[in-house]
């Protein structure tokens, strides 16, 4: 293959089938959350955990098979936010976490999407260690918020966590986008 040739990806892939059952998964997770009782409650850990483990398993098949595509792009951050943002807002309707916290992600999510969105014209940021470790945080606290049980020490702890490395990343994540925009003008002659 020649580097004008370029392999041509079908959307219909597993790593986009991946990403599209997470998007799917979110509403039936949402519900599990709100019926009433611990196996319903459970369920919905379940399913949160299968979502979640989609994550992962997306974009690790999509990398190693050479399976990234557009619609991967842009699908796969918003699978991520919808998952993660149903699970904030949820959990803040049922009264079991304060909505600064949950505004505060899900703004830091919504704003750093967005600007994805606007520099893919010009480039894209390659996710840093940093948003790993935050993904992480983020899953491990919803999920100890999900899960029964008396551990508020540990839910408080590993939220504020998730917070802090979220606010974190997303100013990192800012400055490398102001960066790169500098870098495209210069490149461009303005």
């Amino acid at each position: 293959m020649t580097k004008d040739e370029r392999r041509v990806v079908s959307p219909w892939n597993i790593a986009n089938v991946l990403t599209v059952l997470r998007l799917v998964l979110v509403p039936f997770f949402v519900v599990c959350l709100f019926l009433p009782g611990m196996g319903w409650r459970l369920g919905a850990l379940a399913v949160f955990g299968v979502a979640s483990l989609t994550d992962h398993l997306d974009g690790e098949l999509a990398r190693r098979y050479g399976l990234i595509t557009d619609f991967g792009k842009i699908a796969d951050p918003i699978a991520d936010k919808a998952l993660t943002g149903a699970a904030l807002v949820s959990l803040s309707i049922l009264g079991e976490l304060p909505w600064w916290v949950t505004g505060t992600i899900v703004g830091r999510e919504l704003g750093i999407t967005a600007l994805r969105f606007v520099l893919l014209r010009h480039a894209v940021i390659p996710a840093s260690y940093g948003g790993k470790v935050k993904t992480v945080l983020q899953i491990a606290a919803i999920v100890l918020y999900i899960l029964p049980g008396d551990f508020d020490p540990v839910r408080w702890v590993v939220m504020g966590a998730a917070l802090v490395v979220t606010v974190a990343t997303g100013v990192d994540y800012v400055v490398r986008a102001i960066k790169l925009r500098r870098v495209a003008r210069r490149a461009r002659g303005e």
